[in-house]
């Protein structure tokens, strides 16, 4: 079944499972969030709601922002996304969503806006090769060099890389494991690294890529008949020994 947040990233740390491998994760603080609005195949031709979230007082919002949340009934939020749930004809407007929908072991994607990092030249936005140090360089080192031709094309083609703005932007990451859910504190814990910095709004719902699961026993890998024989080597003194 998709599942549905939005919450804020507090921060990375680690948690030791069961057999004592350490595991780096990413704690989210996650809802509660307030079903705004509610999307209906006879109305809007697709089934769907709108989660809010960040509780804000009134002055923080425009007049159509806040006529539009108070139809809720709840609280005032700031933060509005739409989702597309299996579950969406089951919730209504008002409802409230937290962080027990979520539950250890699910395979979630977390959406979030990147750190900005300003103007950056292409060696750090694109990883681009610097010229050489010797023969007359010159102070061009970390430039980027000629782009253009002469006559024909006469223009630089579209996605040629250069300097610009690096990071503020919309980032994806996919296939992440929820590791540890605390409904309490509206904590979940996703297992890796999220975009954006600390207090950074996130989205956080089910994964769209079906991972497959290996048939046959956990333990069994792969054997090569050809080697087998191999691994144990006659010739040595320690095979004769055994």
């Amino acid at each position: 079944m998709q599942k549905a947040i939005i919450g804020k990233k507090v921060g990375m740390t680690q948690i030791f499972n069961e057999a004592g491998k350490v595991i780096p994760v990413t704690l989210i603080q996650a809802g509660p969030c307030t079903v705004v609005q509610k999307k209906t195949p006879e109305k809007d031709g697709y089934s769907a709601v709108q989660l809010g979230f960040d509780e804000v007082p009134e002055r923080k919002l425009s007049k159509p922002e806040l006529g539009h949340v108070k139809k809720a009934g709840g609280a005032i939020c700031r933060v509005l996304k739409e989702f597309k749930l299996d579950n969406a004809d089951a919730l209504n407007v008002g409802d409230s969503v937290k962080a027990d929908v979520f539950a250890a072991g699910d395979r979630v994607d977390v959406t979030g806006v990147s750190k900005g990092k300003g103007y950056q030249g292409v060696i750090k936005r694109h990883g681009a090769q610097r010229t050489p140090m010797t023969h007359g360089g010159g102070p061009v080192h970390r430039h980027a060099g000629s782009m253009g031709s002469s006559t024909d094309p006469s223009r630089i083609f579209k996605g040629k890389i250069g300097a610009g703005q690096m990071g503020n932007e919309q980032v994806t990451v996919q296939n992440l494991d929820v590791v540890q859910v605390d409904p309490e504190l509206g904590i979940i814990a996703v297992c890796g690294a999220i975009p954006g910095p600390k207090g950074g709004v996130v989205a956080v719902y089910s994964s769209v890529k079906k991972v497959k699961e290996k048939k046959g026993p956990a333990s069994a890998g792969t054997v090569n008949p050809q080697k087998a024989s191999a691994r144990v080597n006659p010739q040595k003194a320690s095979a004769r020994k055994a």
